[in-house]
């Protein structure tokens, strides 16, 4: 919604709209899940539609909210998926996380207990701070005995959550021992995104169904770092010289890639290449509408070429 009137309905992008788009935008942002690749098969026509903006003299950031990998990681790989990538051109829900522990002065003395991957553990390492629980944890079990008494980490002062295919009633305990127990300790989630496409073929659970499960435990709300949190956004735009109004968000996701995008004063690219349908799109009980969709980034390349 803008100036609090209705967003209008979302247009198809055509060969004048693209080319409209491309004039008015410097930067592109890509979510990577969806829009890139689905699990770890590339989207066809990815890298000409990447080397046919980079040749336009177009920026390219690649924003995403999966926590699973750094950003060191995800440069790998782009390039064993054939795309070159520089690690700086990617902005991690991971890489937030770390960020946002840095920018708000979080004592390096003070640990961090993670319900996520290697991914979250590798940026706190490379951000300065201490970070355990991870894949590790997701040995662990528990053992419902009379008197048992579950012991926690009494230094730990934030807790972040992430996608975690290991997640188990141990980390769920652990994490919401430390957020209810340990003074001012902080509750952070990478994001809330309810699925994703973790296999080239399925949807699967997203962060947000670890997240939930949390801040049930706990009755309290986490500091959401990744999209549609404008956090990220606000980092980025210290790390380049970037104004919103010429940048474009690309994504397959409404409530996160969308809203982010219309939230930081992006332009929108819906594409129908991931989790959103047309007809999601076009239901009308749908309130969010980008500027223009089509069916993958790939059309950019047929439509600039009419």
């Amino acid at each position: 919604m803008a100036n609090g009137l209705p967003n209008p309905p979302a247009a198809l992008l055509t060969a004048a709209t693209a080319r409209s788009l491309l004039d008015s935008v410097d930067a592109f942002l890509f979510d990577c899940d969806g829009v890139i690749w689905k699990g770890d098969e590339l989207i066809e026509g990815v890298p000409e539609t990447l080397d046919l903006l980079r040749n336009m003299g177009k920026k390219l950031v690649f924003v995403t909210n999966n926590s699973r990998k750094s950003r060191r990681q995800y440069s790998k790989k782009f390039k064993a998926l054939g795309v070159e990538v520089a690690e700086e051109e990617i902005f991690t829900s991971s890489f937030a996380a770390a960020m946002f522990l840095k920018l708000n002065n979080f004592s390096p003395e003070k640990k961090v207990y993670v319900v996520g991957e290697d991914g979250i553990l590798e940026e706190l390492r490379l951000a300065g701070f201490e970070g355990f629980g991870g894949p590790e944890d997701g040995k662990k079990n528990i053992l419902l005995e009379a008197n048992f008494y579950f012991e926690h980490d009494k230094s730990v002062g934030a807790v972040i959550v992430g996608l975690d295919q290991y997640f188990n009633y141990y980390k769920m305990q652990y994490a919401s021992l430390c957020i209810r127990e340990n003074p001012g300790c902080l509750f952070i989630a990478t994001n809330r995104d309810p699925t994703g496409h973790m296999t080239s073929t399925q949807e699967w659970p997203g962060a947000g169904t670890m997240v939930a499960a949390v801040s049930c435990s706990v009755q309290k709300e986490p500091i959401v770092v990744g999209k549609p949190s404008s956090f990220l956004m606000d980092f980025l735009l210290k790390s380049f010289n970037l104004e919103t109004s010429r940048m474009c968000m690309v994504g397959d996701r409404l409530d996160t890639d969308i809203l982010f995008g219309q939230n930081t004063g992006c332009k929108t690219l819906l594409v129908l290449s991931g989790v959103t349908t047309l007809p999601e799109l076009q239901d009308g009980s749908n309130s969010i509408h980008p500027d223009h969709y089509t069916n993958s980034v790939y059309d950019l390349v047929g439509l600039l070429q009419q």
